[in-house]
């Protein structure tokens, strides 16, 4: 059974750093798509960041890009999200997630199938 276990969140003032750990076991391959998302309070969780494990190629949203970086260790099965130059709008709950079907698309994590998801890990910027 596949888990994500997210950590690394917590409450940082506006400007500072907070770098997430996804944690992955129970599933082992170089050619999936691994992603951030985020949900603020009364609002859909959005994509942050995703990642195809097998090349690297990455997505950001345009509200992060530039301040986050998304990166992954195969070996270690961990993936992380490096968050700089907070701003109270980054705040919710972030959540990791993988999708085994493949190379990242616009239909990636859409299939509940295919697709596990972490708890979350709070993020609050003031």
């Amino acid at each position: 059974q596949v888990q994500l276990v997210e950590s690394g969140g917590g409450s940082v003032q506006a400007g500072g750093s907070l770098r997430l750990t996804c944690a992955v076991s129970g599933y082992t391959s170089n050619n999936n798509c691994m992603g951030w998302f985020r949900q603020a309070p009364g609002k859909e969780r959005e994509a942050v960041a995703t990642i195809y494990t097998g090349s690297g190629k990455t997505y950001y949203s345009d509200t992060v890009k530039g301040r986050f970086t998304i990166s992954k260790d195969n070996t270690k099965n961990t993936l992380w999200l490096q968050m700089n130059d907070l701003t109270p709008e980054d705040t919710g709950k972030y959540f990791c997630a993988l999708d085994i079907s493949g190379e990242c698309n616009r239909q990636s994590f859409q299939s509940s199938s295919d697709t596990s998801w972490g708890q979350g890990t709070q993020v609050t910027v003031s």
